[in-house]
């Protein structure tokens, strides 16, 4: 055989992927470069710094409109080329005043945004407006998708897959051989053992192990009670668990995060359970408290998605709501179509246990999470704490009263303190522990 020498190989390898390593690179510094050329193309066209007039825009303009999408007022991307920069300019300081003077634009855009008055910005000078628009006028970024040669992924999740069986196959293989082999060698001792006349020993007959448990009275008794009292053991705790629902996390119809709401924008629980301050119950909020903050907010940014949870996910559900209480995200405006959402209830106590949010809430100063655990870091709501009488006894037990700055309580403190010799008095010394305060 012929042998074949490979010399330099290594270096020609290495060479071909550095090339092909710069290749796949390459799409990348072009979208980059693309991005900054069309940024400064911006910025030259419209004379103003693209990072201030963003500060600006997110702090005075966000509220009422977008760059690429119609709101309050209109969508702003192009208006640098639609109308000459000092109409703009008077604009955005005093639009009131164009439209009582009668200028045409003026007087339709105001007619067509169903007479919705803008905010003057008189404090803004001409180059914070140039800013601005120079902010807007940035085309609309396309997906960016990296660029993966063909059959490139997809050959390197089969090739580890493929050869993960054929180990574990050959595995296999080696283990039957090895039965094969150990039951060969077994008959073949034997036929050896038979032809030289070796006589095995015959094995003794004993009695079954089933059989001497039976007759043996004394095991028959101790297994009995024994399996006695551990059915009673399992079957107690089953029926204990009747009802607990800890840990129910249902799907809803409409997904809703209460870490984005509650924890990363910090929204308090109340504004949207308002009626836990005043009621037994904390309601479910009702589809216009949602709107007052979704009227403004259509879509999600990118830093909200997660491994799990996509930016389109989040913006789908959003449009969910809208679809819920019939508001035309065009037109920005309610078209009277509405569709009911059949919420799936999480926490749910016997019709014999009455609970009131009022008194925990508003009284005793009770905080959300004692009861309904780390919410703002939860992405779908679950029963955090089991809810059973024994959980809420021990809290009585264990809670002090807050009696500062409350007057109901201070007599019977005082009256109380003296008799049980404490300065400060739990729940169930206040009377936390009768029956008819929770069952009637």
């Amino acid at each position: 055989m012929k042998q074949v020498k490979y010399r330099n190989s290594a270096s020609k390898l290495l060479l071909l992927g550095t090339v092909f390593l710069f290749s796949l690179m390459n799409p990348v510094f072009a979208q980059e470069e693309a991005a900054t050329t069309e940024a400064a193309t911006a910025e030259s066209a419209t004379g103003g710094d693209v990072a201030k007039g963003e500060a600006l825009f997110k702090s005075l303009c966000a509220a009422c409109h977008k760059r690429y999408k119609k709101m309050t007022g209109p969508a702003l991307f192009g208006v640098a080329d639609k109308y000459e920069r000092e109409w703009i300019y008077s604009w955005v300081k005093n639009s009131a005043a164009m439209i009582a003077s009668g200028d045409a634009r003026a007087v339709a855009i105001y007619e067509e945004y169903k007479r919705t008055p803008m905010n003057a910005f008189p404090q803004l000078t001409n180059t914070d407006i140039d800013n601005i628009l120079a902010y807007v006028m940035v085309p609309k970024a396309e997906p960016k998708t990296a660029a993966v040669p063909d059959g490139g992924g997809g050959q390197t999740g089969s090739g580890d897959g493929a050869s993960t069986t054929l180990i574990l196959g050959a595995l296999v293989l080696v283990f039957l051989m090895l039965v094969v082999v150990l039951f060969l060698v077994n008959k073949t001792l034997r036929s050896f053992a038979e032809a030289n006349g070796v006589e095995f020993a015959e094995e003794e007959v004993r009695t079954p192990i089933w059989k001497a448990f039976v007759q043996n009275q004394f095991l028959v008794l101790v297994s009995a009670i024994f399996v006695l009292l551990a059915s009673g053991y399992f079957v107690y705790g089953y029926l204990m668990q009747v009802g607990v629902d800890q840990g129910y996390m249902p799907i809803q119809p409409i997904h809703y995060s209460h870490k984005i709401h509650a924890g990363d924008n910090k929204i308090e629980c109340k504004y949207c359970h308002s009626s836990a301050r005043v009621s037994k119950h904390s309601g479910i909020p009702s589809l216009n408290v949602c709107m007052n903050c979704h009227k403004s907010i259509a879509e999600v940014a990118e830093s909200t998605a997660t491994d799990e949870y996509s930016k389109e996910f989040y913006d789908g559900e959003i449009k969910k709501l809208y679809k819920a209480v019939g508001w035309d995200e065009a037109e920005q405006a309610y078209t009277g179509k509405t569709e009911p959402v059949k919420w799936v209830r999480i926490h749910n106590l016997p019709d014999f246990a009455y609970f009131n949010h009022s008194q925990h809430v508003s009284v005793a100063g009770v905080e959300c999470q004692t009861c309904h655990g780390p919410v703002e870091e939860m992405e779908i709501m679950y029963q955090h704490a089991p809810l059973t009488m024994g959980w809420c006894i021990n809290c009585h037990r264990e809670t002090n009263v807050k009696v500062e700055g409350n007057e109901y309580y201070e007599k019977i403190h005082a009256e109380l303190s003296k008799k049980y010799g404490v300065d400060k008095l739990t729940a169930a010394q206040m009377g936390g522990l009768e029956c008819g305060k929770c069952h009637y």
